[in-house]
């Protein structure tokens, strides 16, 4: 299985292809932080994500508006509009591609906890890493305990997890799944004789990695040395981390 982190930014015209529509996993939880969040007012959204005033009038209509305009949701995958989700690129997947990826792809979620690729999602905003005091609990991490992992765990079996996450996102899940089976990524930039990470280029190359995982079906590390997007060289495999390098 990949974990991706989501997107901040969402497409306003998605088009769903061959996917069936599914229902998320966690969408009681996820009414439920809705529920709470239209309450607040767009003054109080931005300053809890802290976000332009436009952006928290958008949530603040979204999450008033929450399951009342079923329309409007759509799969997931075509919703995000980020960095990595461009460079995966599933639009342009065929049926197989498609197959696989919602056998095996799972995007982890503040507000949804973790969706596939076909669930259907209502626009939102809500990073995993908000300090969102909310029934008791003091932030997002508290709110899903361990029960992201769980579902990651019963999916997974014996098989390995691929880690495409953002720290902010694998931090909701890292210590329930079991590290042995976890892979892990780095993608660094030589410059001036120096290996560093390089944010905007390592949310492309995360991408183009999910995207390399899926056409080629690896669910073991046999094969993924091979990966040469964007210009990266495999470098080595240390302590379940695979490392990259891009001059």
């Amino acid at each position: 299985m990949i974990v991706i982190s989501p997107a901040k930014r969402l497409a306003d015209n998605v088009k769903d292809n061959a996917l069936e529509a599914t229902t998320p996993y966690f969408k009681k939880e996820a009414d439920l932080l809705a529920k709470g969040l239209a309450l607040m007012s767009s003054k109080q959204l931005s300053s809890l994500m802290n976000v332009s005033d436009g952006i928290a009038e958008l949530n603040s209509k979204r999450y008033k508006s929450w399951n009342k305009n079923m329309g409007s949701e759509k799969r997931a995958i075509f919703q995000f509009e980020g960095d990595v989700f461009k460079h995966l690129n599933a639009a342009e997947f065929n049926e197989v591609q498609i197959d696989y990826m919602n056998k095996n792809l799972r995007i982890l979620s503040g507000i949804y906890g973790l969706l596939r690729p076909s669930d259907e999602m209502s626009p939102y905003r809500l990073e995993m890493g908000t300090k969102h005091n909310f029934n008791g609990y003091k932030n997002l991490y508290e709110f899903w305990g361990d029960k992201i992992a769980k579902k990651i765990n019963d999916e997974l079996g014996g098989s390995l997890l691929f880690n495409l996450a953002s720290e902010e996102y694998f931090a909701a899940i890292s210590r329930y799944v079991d590290t042995g089976k976890t892979i892990n990524f780095k993608f660094l930039c030589l410059s001036g004789g120096k290996e560093k990470v390089v944010g905007v280029i390592a949310k492309r190359a995360r991408g183009e990695m999910a995207r390399f995982l899926i056409d080629n079906q690896i669910e073991s590390t046999d094969g993924i040395e091979k990966f040469s997007c964007m210009g990266f060289k495999f470098k080595e495999l240390n302590n379940n981390c695979f490392t990259f390098v891009s001059s």
